[in-house]
């Protein structure tokens, strides 16, 4: 375990990301060229939940190398900002927005997101912020970032996050019990940071990281939630989802989580636990 507040797990986790950023531009990555089909969706989860976006101003949070930045100014955003603690990940996501064509409507920042409130321009006047899949468990605060969070939308402003559940998180195939099902990983209440050693990327598969040493934090719902009313938030809606848009436990890959024409991924028999969560809070 690490101290969440020393510098030891940013500066890992930053390696990791600008390392892991490269096998995702690879060829085992994500298709981008599919980003560059304006009729392009996101995930079935966000298609479902997402207001409409025209004319909106977007501040995208921990936006990786761009990719559902791109996809939320095809979808009528008058203007998407990206931030990223990753350099080689901000570099792909500016000249990806230029060969799709939507630099004038996209632009990207590279800090830290504790330090978004100074970092992004015109902070506290954005209508949407909006933050997805893998994103808070890279962060020991959870009440800072809801401050965050806060501090870039304008009143009236709202917050759309899609996350994997935390209780599903405290399952991992790194040790699978006798009968193939992923086992007990992380405590939902430790609250702790998790040091990890990194062998399997979500998208390309088994992976060698020459940085491979990560830190992660399980947050609660509860605390999530408490965050948000604490920084002056009010929760609009919390729906919990039996899907997830990847294949979670590797363990089940030859028989479960099933895949659907959404892109999403079941248990294979009955819903045994949520695995993803989204909600929408509107800032007060």
């Amino acid at each position: 375990m690490a101290d969440p507040f020393k510098p030891e797990w940013r500066a890992a986790n930053r390696a990791h990301w600008d390392e892991r950023t490269a096998v995702h531009l690879g060829p085992r990555g994500y298709d981008r060229a599919a980003l560059r089909n304006p009729g392009g969706r996101l995930n079935g989860i966000e298609e479902g939940e997402l207001p409409p976006l025209a004319g909106k101003r977007i501040v995208h949070l921990q936006c990786h190398f761009g990719a559902d930045s791109i996809r939320l100014a095809q979808r009528g955003a008058a203007a998407v900002v990206g931030l990223d603690f990753s350099a080689p990940a901000i570099a792909a996501a500016r000249e990806l927005a230029a060969e799709c064509g939507v630099a004038d409507r996209v632009s990207f920042v590279e800090a830290d997101l504790y330090a978004a409130a100074e970092a992004v321009p015109d902070a506290g006047r954005y209508d949407l912020a909006f933050v997805t899949w893998g994103a808070i468990c890279w962060l020991p605060d959870i009440r800072g970032w809801a401050e965050i969070v806060a501090a870039m939308l304008r009143p009236g402003g709202s917050l759309y996050l899609a996350e994997s559940h935390p209780v599903a998180m405290v399952l991992d195939d790194a040790e699978p019990l006798p009968g193939g099902r992923p086992g007990f990983f992380d405590p939902y209440f430790g609250r702790g940071a998790t040091q990890y050693c990194e062998t399997q990327d979500y998208v390309a598969g088994p992976t060698e990281f020459a940085n491979a040493t990560t830190y992660t934090w399980i947050h609660p719902l509860g605390d999530i939630v408490t965050g948000l009313i604490e920084a002056g938030m009010r929760l609009d809606w919390l729906h919990e989802h039996d899907a997830v848009p990847w294949q979670m436990y590797r363990c089940l890959i030859t028989d479960g989580l099933v895949g659907d024409e959404r892109g999403l991924w079941r248990w294979p028999d009955r819903p045994w636990l949520p695995l993803a969560f989204s909600l929408s809070a509107t800032r007060l």
